[in-house]
């Protein structure tokens, strides 16, 4: 297996390379050359694996550079009941006739984020070590990604994170989760700004190709195609768990802010899953949203994105998008470089409305959206709890009120559960009148020594911090 930049440059990489590249030489994201095909035959065989072979059996269609049982040993290792919690790792539960919701977040930071990154850390830490070499991780957080990378590296050898995140805009759990870790190898660093500008500083390291390769610069973004595809397995598990037979399709209700979650929906469909719908779910936020209805790609500035109760979703930039628009054109690198480079670049927008592309997207991909607010978000808390005694967060609030738009009858639709509700107590007290409940070992979390650092709007000073702190 092969990987391709979306923006057409020449070199064809294998997976632990990409692995440790993040993005590509030409700033353009990687792709497998092809995405297997998977049959109704090997569906019915992966229909009763436990969840670290299955997630054996999707990652080696895709990774052939690493020994088949040190691949299984590495799953293994990563997907237990005492990593999550529970023996089914991701349970689904039905909610009310034909929706369901599945646990994504029974991980060691409570957020869906821990099924990828428990997976990325280990696989870190295998690949350095067979090279005997070192990684320092950049990477850029809305909220969650920050801490499920921090939980997942802490004390991994050879392995260095440094995480950006918007200055004041998570939660206070949030950011106590990522501050009050004390890990040497650990460094956050807020950012006076938003998340796009956290992501744009990422990238733009990650495009000074001599300070990336000076420094050993890696990603645990979801531009990393291997946190992407280590998501790809829980579409595969939500499915085998809703469905009885492999004749039976499915949709999918993804709250989405960078786009990888759903990106990873969108693999698992190419690959053959029988995914009926996949259902984006925007925030106020709703440049995706957007998109889907009109063909018109609009990113908005930071004064433009807004600071909401589902804040692992304000975002604009969503990365991952250039994933799915590169499929969409047919894999035309040389197209999806003028869009990314050229009118994204010059203008903050392209428009694909009248292309004939886009007036089949929907039906050829899946893909249709929804759009809430913060009162929809605290009706939907109140009245999940009111009538099936069920406690979500606001993100997956988004997820259920776009799920219960996009209804078909006789398919199943699965809402993807992003993080628990304790990670935003200030909504449920005002949805429901108490906090939610919290795990023993984060009581008091908040009130923990702090370790971070904060910094301008600026590439050159996190440059600075990061060769200060290698050296």
């Amino acid at each position: 297996m092969r990987y391709l930049s979306t923006r057409g440059h020449p070199d064809r990489r294998r997976f632990c390379e990409i692995l440790l590249e993040g993005l590509a030489p030409d700033g353009g994201l990687y792709l497998p050359e092809r995405y297997p095909q998977v049959d109704a035959a090997t569906l019915e065989r992966w229909r009763k694996l436990p969840y670290a072979e299955l997630a054996f059996e999707v990652l080696s269609l895709y990774i052939d550079d690493i020994p088949p049982a040190d691949l299984r040993a590495l799953c293994a290792k990563t997907y237990t009941e005492e990593v999550f919690g529970t023996e089914d790792i991701v349970p689904l539960r039905e909610l009310e006739d034909g929706v369901y919701l599945e646990a994504l977040s029974n991980g060691p930071t409570l957020a869906f984020k821990d099924m990828a990154m428990q997976l990325l850390g280990n696989l870190f830490e295998y690949e350095l070590a067979r090279r005997g070499e070192e990684l320092n991780i950049l990477g850029a957080t809305s909220g969650d990604t920050g801490s499920a990378a921090e939980y997942a590296m802490r004390g991994k050898k050879g392995v260095r994170v440094f995480m950006t995140s918007p200055d004041g805009r998570m939660s206070p759990f949030q950011q106590a989760q990522m501050f009050s870790l004390q890990d040497p190898n650990i460094h956050n660093l807020a950012i006076e700004g938003v998340f796009d500008d956290c992501q744009d500083i990422v990238k733009a390291v990650s495009n000074d190709l001599e300070f990336k390769r000076k420094y050993k610069i890696g990603t645990v973004n979801s531009i990393n195609w291997a946190r992407l595809l280590a998501q790809v397995v829980y579409y595969f598990a939500g499915y085998f768990q809703a469905t009885g037979s492999n004749d039976q399709k499915v949709s999918f209700a993804v709250p989405s802010g960078n786009f990888g979650n759903v990106c990873a929906g969108h693999v698992a469909r190419m690959m053959g899953l029988p995914i009926h719908q996949l259902v984006v779910a925007t925030n106020e936020n709703d440049v995706l949203d957007e998109f889907f209805r009109t063909g018109v790609y609009r990113v908005r500035g930071a004064a433009d994105t807004h600071e909401t109760s589902s804040p692992s979703m304000d975002i604009s930039k969503a990365s991952n998008f250039e994933r799915f628009v590169f499929d969409l054109l047919g894999r035309d690198a040389a197209k999806a470089r003028a869009l990314f480079e050229g009118e994204l670049g010059q203008s903050g927008r392209f428009d694909l409305s009248a292309d004939p592309v886009f007036a089949g997207a929907s039906a050829r991909f899946g893909f249709v959206s929804s759009r809430s607010t913060h009162a929809d978000r605290i009706a939907t808390i109140r009245d999940t709890d009111k009538r099936f005694a069920t406690l979500i967060d606001t993100h997956t609030a988004d997820g259920l009120k776009a799920a219960r738009e996009h209804l078909t009858p006789g398919v199943p639709m699965i809402v993807l559960e992003t993080a628990l509700p304790i990670k935003f107590a200030a909504s449920i007290v005002e949805a429901l009148g108490h906090e939610p409940d919290r795990p023993a070992r984060f009581v008091g979390i908040e009130s923990l020594p702090k370790r971070v650092t904060r910094l301008p709007k600026d590439v050159d000073a996190v440059k600075r911090y990061i060769s200060q702190h290698c050296d």
